[in-house]
């Protein structure tokens, strides 16, 4: 899918994609450890940045 045109994902939908529980993701944006964008009061993510943080190898620290 193009990064253009790539929706956006909930909270919810990129925990269920990484295969963890919705506090683990939160805890990794109170550290800044994974790519997040505010919209308003929702989390919301890109998996092909998810996907190129897990490759990068910084999603294990």
């Amino acid at each position: 899918m193009s990064e253009i045109n790539e929706k956006w994902s909930s909270l919810e939908e990129t925990a269920e994609y990484l295969g963890v529980t919705k506090d683990t993701i939160r805890s990794w944006i109170k550290k800044s450890a994974i790519p997040a964008h505010k919209a308003g009061r929702l989390w919301k993510f890109k998996f092909s940045e998810i996907d190129e943080w897990v490759k990068s190898g910084k999603s294990a620290l």
